[in-house]
C-alpha cells in the first residue's frame, strides 16, 4: 500500500507565549501544498511482530535511524495495537528543517497506512491522540485541508480559506533551521491575532496583517532567509512569508512569474497553480 505525505505553508504565524509545560501557545493557518513524499508499507510475515524494516531513498534523514519519525509512528500505534511485522520504504522529496512539516506528515501518514493495513481497528480521534503525542503539528496531516491551529498547533478547526487559482512559488535556501532554534530566537507577542478572519478576506488584503512571527529572528540569524521573502515580493508576490519555523520562504501570485531571481546560489524553486 502507497500514501504520498504532503508539505504545508503556513498562512501566518503567531507565537502567542511560553508555556510551564516548555511548549508555546500559537496561532497559524495551515495549508497543504502539492509537495508530497512517497511511503509504502507490506505486512511480513517474515519479520518478527512488533518489527519494522525501514528503508529510505531520496533525500538523505539524518540522525539515529531508531528514532526515525516513521520508526517512532510504528512503536507509538504498536503500543495502542499490537502490529504484526512491517516492512515499508519512504521517498524523501520534502526537505527537513525548511518548515514544511515533512517528518511530522511522514508519522502520521505512517499511522494512518498501518490503521488501514490491519483493517482499521483506530478511529479518527484515536489516531488524532497518537499523531499529537508524535508532535505539535502531526494532527494537521489526517486530513488534507486548510485548518486554524491553536494551543501548541495540535488542536485544529476547519477555517475558510481557497487559494484554487493561484500560484504559489516556494523557494528553499541550503540553510537547515532546527524549530528549537526559531522558538528561542522568537519574541511571544502576548496576544491572540485572530488569524482565522484575516485569511476569510481577499488575499491582497493580508499584507502586515498577516504576519509569520518568526521572521524577524531567523532572518536576523539567516539573511539568505529574509533576502528569499523580498526576492518574491519584487518578483511581484501579492503576499510572501517564511513557513513555519522556516528555513522555506512561498509567494502567492496572481500568475506565474517565471524563474524568481535569486540573491544566493543552491536555491531549490517550485510552482504550483493550485
Amino acid at each position: 500500500m502507497v500514501v504520498f505525505p504532503f508539505a504545508k505553508v503556513n498562512l501566518g504565524l503567531n507565537v502567542v507565549r511560553r508555556r510551564s509545560d516548555g511548549y508555546h501557545d500559537i496561532e497559524s493557518i495551515l495549508y497543504p501544498i502539492p509537495l508530497e513524499d512517497m511511503l509504502e508499507a507490506v505486512l511480513d510475515g517474515g519479520l518478527p511482530d512488533g518489527e519494522l524494516h525501514l528503508s529510505h531513498s531520496g533525500l538523505p534523514v539524518p540522525g539515529d535511524p531508531g528514532n526515525d519519525l516513521c520508526q517512532r509512528a510504528y512503536r507509538t500505534f504498536h503500543a495502542a495495537c499490537p502490529l504484526p511485522g512491517v516492512r515499508a520504504h519512504l521517498h524523501k522529496m520534502i526537505p527537513m528543517g525548511a518548515g514544511l512539516g515533512g517528518g511530522s506528515s511522514d508519522a502520521t501518514h505512517m499511522l494512518m497506512l498501518l490503521n488501514e493495513l490491519v483493517g482499521r481497528p483506530l478511529d479518527h480521534r484515536a489516531l488524532h491522540e497518537l499523531a499529537a503525542s508524535l508532535g505539535s503539528d502531526c494532527p494537521f496531516f489526517l486530513e488534507r485541508r486548510a485548518r486554524a491551529a491553536v494551543g501548541r498547533g495540535e488542536v485544529l478547526s476547519p477555517v475558510d480559506v481557497d487559494l484554487t487559482g493561484w500560484t504559489l512559488v516556494l523557494l528553499h535556501p541550503p540553510v537547515h533551521v532546527p524549530t528549537p532554534e526559531a522558538y528561542r530566537l522568537t519574541r511571544p507577542s502576548g496576544r491572540y491575532m485572530d488569524l482565522e478572519t484575516v485569511v476569510g478576506q481577499p488575499v491582497r488584503s493580508w499584507g502586515e496583517r498577516l504576519l509569520n512571527g518568526m521572521e524577524e529572528g531567523v532572518f536576523k540569524a539567516h539573511p539568505v532567509i529574509g533576502d528569499l521573502k523580498r526576492s518574491l515580493l519584487a518578483a511581484g508576490a501579492v503576499h510572501a512569508a517564511m513557513s513555519g519555523s522556516g528555513s522555506c520562504v512561498f509567494g502567492l501570485f496572481t500568475d506565474p512569474p517565471g524563474r524568481i531571481v535569486h540573491p544566493d546560489e543552491g536555491v531549490d524553486e517550485w510552482q504550483w497553480l493550485l
